[in-house]
């Protein structure tokens, strides 16, 4: 292991001992400030049920305090007085809902009573308190079943002091019906630690005892427990069954108006789950900034070894640049050289088209001369014939006959010409009527020579196109040739041209041959249908045409009619006088 390694595991080891330090630091303070907001909200749940219970027992305080002052306990020697007696007092415990009401002399011998519950008052702490004048007031069980009972005895006063005394005996069963089940679990103690009220029905009875201290029989014991103090909060730690918390905040409260302590056990779970929380956030924050910083210590020291290697390399490297550099200099330099030669290539490669198609055509365009020559000639001799005799009017005619052969002669070469020159014309306005016209004429006598019909109107109007005029005749002069060398040999050979003025603006060839069996390779170089050894070109006719069409802007494409044979569609953009400003 070596040292620089030694020395990041001694870091990371400080780093996360101070992050378990601190952690734990935070979540004992957060779990004490959790404690203490339950605290607050379980001393507020302690003193509603504490209020809750003592609200209900002073009704029955006040039933007892009203009914001593009943003028029916006035006259009990009368023949019906204890029976008079005994209905107010039955009647009032139907109505208030007590366990019984008694009414007794300063003895303790109970003259009238209501409900099915036997009492010996005499004696008593709570029957010497009435007796002085005082309300008296008594809880425990009675009977042998254990009723838990609260009594209330109120003093009735006679013209000559205190006269006897009502007694209220309130079942603490129906106190406690309507909020058991309630949270936090409440329980109330009497003096000796016995669990006399509660809102969890299972425990009443018990005496809690810490660590499992026998309480003095026959007090029943409650199951074992152990209580720890942590930061000033007594917590309980039990057993107690499903509706009790595992862990719990103990709160006590004295409630010496009906002689009981009031306890509360308050889920410390939440605190729990807060203090966890709050540690968790604090630990992966810590924990993600020391990976943080980890992985940036180690890129920087990974960026130090880099550049150090880097730095080795760029010297070793800036003289291979240097030389690389001339290299692509002089790479460039050829690469330019080579563009140009290719460019020259390109356009002998257009004017090597231009000638063949010029071959193909040689022999018509021959014959398409050699007859108005001949036709001059025999004019000529017939017009010095006719001058010989005298007659200069038919010599004249003869004479005009001759003047039109020769212009159809001067336009033949002029067409051919013009379709020879070897030049690169700008792009511009061009009239494609005329274009196709020219096209149609120098292909004329090889389409008369092979019976090929020729189906051209040509519009009433001019229709302008942006174009090269000598390069656009030297296209449609390679499609009209193509069309005818697709239907040598067949029995009838028509070809169809027309001009859609779109948009976009198109120039159709269709011919009435076999069609076209590779649309996607018709407009590769060197493609070509015709046999093997054939003298009708090298295949590069549609290569060159497409490439001028391209130049333009334009588009060509083939495809195969509906009706058999093949339609060749030129696209091409719309001259635009703006465009043109």
């Amino acid at each position: 292991m070596t040292k620089m390694l030694r020395t990041r595991l001694l870091v990371v080891v400080l780093f996360l001992g101070a992050v378990g330090a601190c952690a734990a630091g935070i979540w004992r303070y957060a779990h004490v400030e959790a404690l203490a907001q339950i605290e607050k909200q379980g001393r507020a749940d302690l003193a509603l049920a504490s209020d809750r219970f003592t609200g209900e027992l002073r009704r029955f305080r006040e039933l007892a305090v009203l009914m001593a002052e009943h003028p029916v306990f006035d006259d009990l020697t009368a023949e019906d007085g204890v029976a008079r007696a005994d209905w107010v007092l039955q009647d009032a415990a139907d109505k208030s809902g007590a366990l019984a009401l008694f009414y007794t002399d300063t003895a303790g011998t109970v003259l009238a009573r209501a409900g099915n519950v036997t009492l010996r008052p005499a004696g008593s702490r709570y029957f010497r308190r009435a007796m002085r004048g005082a309300l008296g007031t008594f809880y425990g069980r009675l009977g042998p079943d254990g009723v838990r009972v609260y009594a209330f005895a109120a003093p009735a006063f006679g013209p000559d002091g205190v006269k006897g005394s009502v007694i209220a005996l309130v079942d603490m069963a129906e106190v406690e019906w309507d909020w058991i089940g309630g949270q936090p679990p409440v329980f109330f103690t009497d003096a000796d630690g016995r669990i006399f009220l509660s809102n969890r029905k299972e425990i009443l009875g018990w005496q809690p005892r810490e660590n499992g201290e026998a309480p003095a029989p026959p007090i029943e014991p409650a199951p074992d427990f152990s209580a720890v103090w942590r930061s000033g909060y007594e917590i309980w730690r039990l057993d107690w069954g499903d509706y009790l918390p595992r862990a719990a905040l103990h709160l006590a409260k004295a409630e010496p108006v009906i002689g009981m302590t009031g306890h509360a056990l308050v889920d410390t779970a939440p605190a729990r789950r807060i203090a966890w929380l709050q540690t968790s956030v604090f630990t992966v924050i810590c924990l993600s900034f020391g990976v943080v910083l980890l992985l940036l210590g180690e890129r920087r020291r990974t960026l130090a070894r880099a550049n150090a290697q880097l730095e080795t390399r760029v010297s070793e490297r800036t003289a291979e640049l240097s030389e690389a550099n001339i290299a692509l200099r002089r790479e460039v330099q050829e690469r330019q050289e080579a563009e140009a030669a290719l460019k020259r290539a390109q356009d002998e490669l257009v004017q090597a088209g231009k000638l063949s198609a010029l071959g193909q055509m040689s022999a018509g365009i021959s014959h398409e001369l050699n007859q108005p020559l001949m036709a001059i000639q025999q004019f000529a001799d017939n017009g010095g014939s006719f001058l010989a005799k005298g007659r200069t009017d038919a010599a004249g005619e003869n004479l005009n006959r001759i003047s039109q052969l020769a212009a159809r002669a001067a336009r033949i070469i002029k067409n051919l010409r013009a379709f020879a020159r070897n030049e690169s014309e700008p792009m511009g306005k061009v009239d494609l009527v005329q274009v196709i016209e020219t096209a149609v004429e120098l292909t004329d006598a090889r389409l008369r020579k092979d019976e090929v019909t020729l189906g051209w109107q040509a519009p009433a109007q001019p229709v302008y196109a942006l174009g090269g005029e000598v390069r656009l005749v030297q296209v449609f002069v390679n499609l009209i040739n193509n069309a005818a060398d697709a239907m040598s040999g067949q029995a009838e050979m028509r070809i169809s041209i027309a001009i859609d003025a779109g948009p976009p603006l198109a120039v159709t060839v269709r011919d009435i041959g076999p069609g076209i069996s590779a649309p996607d390779k018709m407009f590769e170089p060197f493609y070509t249908t015709k046999a093997v050894g054939s003298d009708d070109g090298m295949g590069l006719g549609l290569s060159i045409s497409y490439g001028l069409v391209q130049s333009f802007g334009g588009n060509i494409r083939g495809t195969n009619a509906p009706g058999g044979g093949a339609v060749m569609t030129v696209e091409l953009e719309r001259w635009q006088e703006e465009a043109a400003a």
